[in-house]
């Protein structure tokens, strides 16, 4: 999942059902800024539809690395450059907030140094779902099948006493309407591959859930440089044990690995961070739902993928229940703040 290796506090919080404190912006007048509320609105939508699209074409990437090396060495190498990308950051940024890393009890209190290790390892497993998957199936299918844990997250949500919205359960029946389109044939055959990446959505939503719980409490940058180093380190392991590794064959998927590692994991995250302070909750739902889109875009583009127009049916519905799902909570939201 792209889109949930390391998405900022804000969004995981409101996908998880967490209050956060609004961000002040411009409005407040010692943050008066010359430029425009509605400008600000465009940069943050350009920027956020910029961070769909290099996430949405990332999943061409991880199949074309898979060409030439094993699913777990690529995603072992491509977060080990998404540690290299944020070290920089966390070196030049200070915080007082370390004292989860000496506590003699931190590694094993959620809270702590355990709390990191456990979002590492389900980050492992959605993304090794979501990469073996994509030997079976194709970007297309993986992109908007991933799309799902934003319908799933207000789903396990009620597992967790969590109060959901109606909008959740109308946007689970048009995605799973659309995922029997999608996935399940004439003949009622599913790939193994829409199967195996579906269980990797499940793990995505997971993990929206726990890093919504522990972005308030953590440093967010520093959360994810250490996710991301139980990822890689975990999947390196696999990969030694089970595939064959050599030099040659990194060399030849170097362009998929550093799109994935340093566009997908380093460059996607700042912006999207960049962006969220500034857009509207709406607009973001809609934009970064966008992503299964260049997915299936870049599906066809790159890799000559082509839907069938059952699968194309089963998209559109899937891509509804998606906005559904997002956009009714927003317009709930908008409606109880609204005067009269």
């Amino acid at each position: 999942m792209s889109s949930l290796v390391a998405e900022s506090p804000e969004v995981a919080s409101s996908r998880a059902g967490i209050s956060r404190p609004s961000p002040r912006t411009n409005r407040d007048p010692q943050f008066a800024s010359p430029i425009s509320p509605r400008r600000q609105a465009l940069t943050s939508d350009g920027l956020l539809l910029v961070t769909a699209s290099i996430w949405g074409f990332a999943f061409v990437a991880q199949r074309l690395g898979m060409q030439h090396i094993g699913p777990f060495g690529f995603t072992g190498v491509r977060f080990a450059l998404g540690c290299l990308v944020l070290l920089p950051i966390l070196l030049r940024t200070s915080s007082r907030d370390t004292i989860w890393l000496t506590h003699p009890q931190g590694l094993f209190r959620l809270s702590g140094l355990g709390g990191g290790l456990l979002a590492g390892v389900i980050l492992f497993l959605g993304a090794s779902f979501q990469q073996v998957a994509l030997v079976y199936t194709t970007a297309s299918n993986a992109g908007f099948i991933t799309g799902l844990y934003v319908v799933l997250v207000p789903i396990i949500g009620i597992a967790l006493g969590q109060r959901t919205h109606a909008g959740a359960w109308v946007g689970a029946v048009l995605a799973t309407v659309g995922l029997y389109f999608l996935s399940v044939t004439a003949a009622f055959t599913v790939s193994r591959g829409d199967i195996l990446v579906f269980v990797g959505a499940i793990f995505w939503a997971c993990h929206v859930h726990l890093i919504g719980w522990l972005s308030p409490r953590r440093d967010p940058l520093r959360l994810a440089f250490l996710q991301y180093a139980i990822c890689s380190a975990l999947s390196l392991s696999v990969s030694v044990a089970t595939e064959l590794n050599t030099t040659s064959r990194y060399l030849s998927a170097a362009l998929p690995i550093l799109y994935g590692g340093v566009l997908s994991v380093g460059v996607a995250y700042t912006l999207q961070v960049v962006a969220q302070k500034r857009a509207r909750p709406a607009h973001a739902a809609i934009i970064m739902s966008l992503e299964s889109v260049f997915a299936a875009l870049g599906g066809w583009l790159v890799l000559g993928e082509i839907l069938t127009r059952r699968a194309q049916f089963g998209c559109v519905l899937m891509f509804c229940g998606m906005l559904v799902s997002q956009l009714w909570k927003t317009s709930s939201k908008t409606a109880s703040l609204s005067p009269g």
